[in-house]
C-alpha cells in the first residue's frame, strides 16, 4: 500500500465519527483495515477517543445560560424591529406609489395648462414638471448625506 493509501484511509477513520461513509468508502476502509496493522490501530485510538469525549457531560454554567439567552433575546428583539421597519418601509413604499399614480397625472395637466397660458414652449414647461417631480427625492438624499445615514458600514454589509 502506498502512504497515499493510508492518508486516505485516516480520512475515513477520520470522517467516520463525524459523517458517514458511503458504502463503497466503508468496503474499502474495511479492507484496508485487515491489511495494515498501523491504519488499524489508528482506527482502535480514533474510536477511543471519540468515545471518551462523548461520555464527558457537559454543562453550561448559570452564568453562561443568562448571557446567552439575554443575546437570544436582544437579537429576537433586533430581527423584531428590522421586520417592523420593513413594514413600515413597505407601507411607505405602497403609499408613495398610490400618491404618485394620483397626483402625477393631475399635475401634468396643471403644467400642461400653465405652460400654454404662459406662452412657454413645450419642452421647457415638461422639464419644469420633470424637476418638480424630482425635487422632493433630491431633498430627502441631500438631507440624509447631510445627516451621515448610511445603508452599509465599512465593510459593506447593511448599516443596521
Amino acid at each position: 500500500m502506498t502512504r497515499d493509501v493510508h492518508q486516505q484511509a485516516r480520512e475515513w477513520i477520520a470522517l467516520t465519527g463525524v459523517e458517514g461513509l458511503s458504502d463503497a468508502q466503508q468496503s474499502q476502509l474495511q479492507a484496508h483495515l485487515r491489511d495494515c496493522d498501523s491504519c488499524r490501530e489508528y482506527g482502535d485510538a480514533t474510536s477511543h477517543v471519540i468515545r471518551s469525549l462523548r461520555s464527558v457531560p457537559l454543562a453550561a454554567t448559570p452564568a453562561l445560560v443568562r448571557r446567552t439567552q439575554t443575546r437570544v433575546r436582544q437579537h429576537a428583539q433586533l430581527l423584531r424591529q428590522q421586520r417592523e421597519r420593513l413594514w413600515m418601509v413597505g407601507v411607505a413604499c405602497t403609499g408613495i406609489g398610490f400618491s404618485a399614480s394620483v397626483t402625477i397625472p393631475i399635475m401634468w395637466k396643471i403644467f400642461s395648462w400653465l405652460g400654454n397660458w404662459a406662452g412657454v414652449s413645450g419642452p421647457v414647461w415638461e422639464t419644469g414638471f420633470a424637476g418638480f417631480v424630482i425635487a422632493p427625492a433630491l431633498l430627502v438624499s441631500v438631507l440624509l448625506l447631510v445627516r451621515g445615514t448610511r445603508l452599509t458600514d465599512g465593510a459593506g454589509r447593511l448599516h443596521r
